[in-house]
Protein backbone atom coordinates (compact mmCIF):
# COMPACT_ATOMS: atom_id res chain seq x y z
CA UNK A 1 0.00 0.00 0.00
CA UNK A 2 2.51 2.63 -1.22
CA UNK A 3 2.03 6.39 -0.87
CA UNK A 4 -0.61 5.98 1.81
CA UNK A 5 -0.44 8.16 4.91
CA UNK A 6 -0.85 6.50 8.30
CA UNK A 7 -1.33 7.70 11.86
CA UNK A 8 -0.14 5.89 14.98
CA UNK A 9 -2.85 4.19 17.03
CA UNK A 10 -2.46 3.22 20.67
CA UNK A 11 -4.07 -0.21 20.50
CA UNK A 12 -2.76 -3.72 21.30
CA UNK A 13 -3.48 -5.10 17.82
CA UNK A 14 -3.82 -2.15 15.48
CA UNK A 15 -0.83 0.15 15.61
CA UNK A 16 -1.76 2.29 12.62
CA UNK A 17 -4.77 3.78 10.85
CA UNK A 18 -4.90 5.16 7.35
CA UNK A 19 -5.38 8.91 7.60
CA UNK A 20 -7.97 8.91 4.80
CA UNK A 21 -10.56 7.05 6.89
CA UNK A 22 -11.01 10.22 8.97
CA UNK A 23 -11.16 12.54 5.94
CA UNK A 24 -12.76 10.71 3.03
CA UNK A 25 -16.57 10.65 2.86
CA UNK A 26 -19.09 7.92 2.16
CA UNK A 27 -22.86 7.90 1.70
CA UNK A 28 -24.22 6.61 5.02
CA UNK A 29 -27.27 4.73 3.68
CA UNK A 30 -26.56 2.25 0.91
CA UNK A 31 -30.20 1.51 0.17
CA UNK A 32 -31.08 5.13 -0.53
CA UNK A 33 -28.06 5.58 -2.78
CA UNK A 34 -28.07 4.72 -6.48
CA UNK A 35 -24.68 3.03 -6.87
CA UNK A 36 -22.61 3.78 -9.97
CA UNK A 37 -19.37 2.20 -11.14
CA UNK A 38 -16.99 5.12 -11.65
CA UNK A 39 -14.37 2.95 -13.36
CA UNK A 40 -16.91 1.60 -15.87
CA UNK A 41 -18.35 4.69 -17.50
CA UNK A 42 -20.38 5.79 -14.48
CA UNK A 43 -22.71 2.84 -15.07
CA UNK A 44 -25.49 2.25 -12.56
CA UNK A 45 -25.01 -0.97 -10.62
CA UNK A 46 -26.92 -1.28 -7.37
CA UNK A 47 -25.05 -2.91 -4.47
CA UNK A 48 -21.91 -2.49 -6.57
CA UNK A 49 -19.55 -3.36 -3.71
CA UNK A 50 -21.27 -6.78 -3.43
CA UNK A 51 -20.68 -7.81 -7.03
CA UNK A 52 -17.71 -10.10 -6.31
CA UNK A 53 -18.93 -11.91 -3.22
CA UNK A 54 -17.01 -11.70 0.05
CA UNK A 55 -14.64 -13.59 2.32
CA UNK A 56 -16.54 -14.97 5.32
CA UNK A 57 -15.00 -16.13 8.57
CA UNK A 58 -15.86 -19.80 9.09
CA UNK A 59 -17.68 -18.96 12.33
CA UNK A 60 -19.86 -16.49 10.40
CA UNK A 61 -20.50 -19.16 7.77
CA UNK A 62 -21.68 -21.53 10.49
CA UNK A 63 -23.93 -18.85 11.99
CA UNK A 64 -25.39 -18.10 8.55
CA UNK A 65 -26.21 -21.78 8.12
CA UNK A 66 -27.97 -21.78 11.50
CA UNK A 67 -30.41 -19.33 9.86
CA UNK A 68 -30.45 -21.19 6.56
CA UNK A 69 -34.22 -21.67 6.34
CA UNK A 70 -35.02 -18.00 6.97
CA UNK A 71 -32.41 -16.79 4.49
CA UNK A 72 -33.36 -19.38 1.86
CA UNK A 73 -36.98 -18.26 2.00
CA UNK A 74 -35.90 -14.81 0.82
CA UNK A 75 -33.60 -15.96 -2.00
CA UNK A 76 -34.68 -16.71 -5.54
CA UNK A 77 -34.97 -20.40 -6.40
CA UNK A 78 -31.69 -20.44 -8.31
CA UNK A 79 -29.73 -18.82 -5.49
CA UNK A 80 -31.47 -20.93 -2.86
CA UNK A 81 -30.49 -24.18 -4.57
CA UNK A 82 -26.84 -23.47 -5.33
CA UNK A 83 -23.96 -23.74 -2.85
CA UNK A 84 -23.61 -20.49 -0.91
CA UNK A 85 -19.94 -20.87 -0.03
CA UNK A 86 -16.74 -22.19 -1.54
CA UNK A 87 -15.71 -25.56 -0.16
CA UNK A 88 -12.06 -24.62 0.34
CA UNK A 89 -11.13 -22.91 3.60
CA UNK A 90 -8.32 -20.37 3.40
CA UNK A 91 -5.95 -19.97 6.33
CA UNK A 92 -5.75 -16.27 7.18
CA UNK A 93 -4.51 -15.03 10.57
CA UNK A 94 -6.22 -11.65 10.03
CA UNK A 95 -9.63 -13.31 10.39
CA UNK A 96 -10.99 -13.94 13.91
CA UNK A 97 -11.03 -17.73 13.57
CA UNK A 98 -7.94 -17.83 11.36
CA UNK A 99 -9.88 -19.29 8.42
CA UNK A 100 -12.35 -18.05 5.85
CA UNK A 101 -14.39 -19.18 2.87
CA UNK A 102 -15.90 -17.09 0.08
CA UNK A 103 -19.52 -16.61 -0.87
CA UNK A 104 -20.46 -17.80 -4.33
CA UNK A 105 -21.89 -15.54 -6.99
CA UNK A 106 -25.31 -15.72 -8.61
CA UNK A 107 -25.74 -13.77 -11.83
CA UNK A 108 -23.57 -10.67 -11.51
CA UNK A 109 -23.43 -10.41 -7.72
CA UNK A 110 -23.09 -12.18 -4.40
CA UNK A 111 -25.49 -15.08 -3.96
CA UNK A 112 -27.14 -13.26 -1.03
CA UNK A 113 -28.25 -10.43 -3.33
CA UNK A 114 -30.46 -12.78 -5.35
CA UNK A 115 -33.91 -11.88 -4.01
CA UNK A 116 -36.79 -9.55 -4.78
CA UNK A 117 -35.56 -6.41 -3.02
CA UNK A 118 -32.34 -4.45 -2.60
CA UNK A 119 -29.68 -5.30 -0.04
CA UNK A 120 -28.36 -8.42 1.62
CA UNK A 121 -30.67 -11.37 2.26
CA UNK A 122 -28.88 -12.10 5.54
CA UNK A 123 -29.58 -8.59 6.77
CA UNK A 124 -33.18 -8.71 5.56
CA UNK A 125 -33.78 -12.10 7.20
CA UNK A 126 -32.49 -10.73 10.50
CA UNK A 127 -34.96 -7.86 10.36
CA UNK A 128 -37.89 -10.07 9.40
CA UNK A 129 -36.92 -12.75 11.94
CA UNK A 130 -36.03 -10.25 14.69
CA UNK A 131 -32.55 -11.60 15.35
CA UNK A 132 -29.23 -9.80 15.62
CA UNK A 133 -27.12 -9.99 12.46
CA UNK A 134 -23.90 -9.21 14.35
CA UNK A 135 -21.68 -12.26 14.08
CA UNK A 136 -23.82 -13.57 11.22
CA UNK A 137 -23.66 -11.02 8.40
CA UNK A 138 -19.99 -11.06 7.34
CA UNK A 139 -18.00 -8.44 9.21
CA UNK A 140 -16.12 -7.57 6.01
CA UNK A 141 -19.45 -6.43 4.51
CA UNK A 142 -20.48 -4.58 7.65
CA UNK A 143 -17.20 -2.66 7.74
CA UNK A 144 -17.00 -1.63 4.07
CA UNK A 145 -15.48 0.69 2.93
CA UNK A 146 -13.31 0.23 6.01
CA UNK A 147 -10.97 -2.72 5.97
CA UNK A 148 -8.02 -3.98 7.99
CA UNK A 149 -4.87 -6.02 7.87
CA UNK A 150 -2.63 -7.49 10.54
CA UNK A 151 -1.81 -4.15 12.15
CA UNK A 152 -3.76 -1.36 10.44
CA UNK A 153 -7.28 -0.06 9.89
CA UNK A 154 -7.43 1.00 6.25
CA UNK A 155 -9.67 2.20 3.46
CA UNK A 156 -10.77 -0.58 1.12
CA UNK A 157 -8.80 -0.65 -2.13
CA UNK A 158 -11.93 -0.26 -4.27
CA UNK A 159 -13.50 2.58 -2.26
CA UNK A 160 -12.83 5.08 -5.06
CA UNK A 161 -14.49 2.84 -7.66
CA UNK A 162 -18.00 3.52 -6.37
CA UNK A 163 -20.18 6.63 -6.38
CA UNK A 164 -20.86 6.43 -2.63
CA UNK A 165 -17.41 8.01 -2.28
CA UNK A 166 -18.44 11.25 -4.03
CA UNK A 167 -20.90 12.81 -1.55
CA UNK A 168 -18.96 15.76 -0.14
CA UNK A 169 -21.65 16.38 2.49
CA UNK A 170 -21.60 12.80 3.80
CA UNK A 171 -19.95 11.77 7.08
CA UNK A 172 -16.41 10.45 7.10
CA UNK A 173 -15.76 6.78 6.41
CA UNK A 174 -14.68 6.40 10.03
CA UNK A 175 -17.86 7.98 11.41
CA UNK A 176 -20.07 5.73 9.25
CA UNK A 177 -18.16 2.60 10.27
CA UNK A 178 -17.35 3.55 13.86
CA UNK A 179 -20.12 1.55 15.54
CA UNK A 180 -19.34 -1.55 13.50
CA UNK A 181 -15.62 -1.26 14.27
CA UNK A 182 -16.53 -1.26 17.95
CA UNK A 183 -18.83 -4.25 17.57
CA UNK A 184 -16.19 -6.27 15.72
CA UNK A 185 -13.00 -5.26 17.55
CA UNK A 186 -14.15 -3.78 20.85
CA UNK A 187 -14.55 -0.43 22.57
CA UNK A 188 -10.81 -0.08 23.24
CA UNK A 189 -10.19 0.38 19.52
CA UNK A 190 -12.84 3.10 19.28
CA UNK A 191 -11.28 5.02 22.16
CA UNK A 192 -7.92 4.86 20.41
CA UNK A 193 -9.32 5.82 16.99
CA UNK A 194 -11.38 8.68 18.40
CA UNK A 195 -8.15 10.14 19.73
CA UNK A 196 -6.53 9.81 16.31
CA UNK A 197 -9.55 11.37 14.62
CA UNK A 198 -9.40 14.35 16.96
CA UNK A 199 -5.70 14.78 16.21
CA UNK A 200 -6.15 14.50 12.44
CA UNK A 201 -9.04 16.94 12.24
CA UNK A 202 -7.19 19.46 14.38
CA UNK A 203 -4.15 19.49 12.08
CA UNK A 204 -3.82 21.68 8.98
CA UNK A 205 -4.20 19.76 5.75
CA UNK A 206 -0.51 20.20 4.94
CA UNK A 207 0.66 18.50 8.14
CA UNK A 208 0.92 14.98 6.73
CA UNK A 209 3.16 12.38 8.30
CA UNK A 210 3.90 9.02 6.77
CA UNK A 211 4.69 6.17 9.14
CA UNK A 212 6.34 2.99 7.94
Amino acid sequence: MSHVTFESVGHPRFSRAQRDIFIKKVAPDCLSHQCRLLNHGNRVKLEACCQYGVDVDVTERDRILEHEQQIAAILSAGARDQAWFSTDETVDPDFPSGRHVRTTRHGDGCVFLAHDQRGCAIHRASIEGDWDFCGVKPHVCRLFPLSYDTEAIVLSDDYADYSCSLDADAPSVYRVGRETLGAVFGAELIIALDAVEQRVLAEPASALRVLG
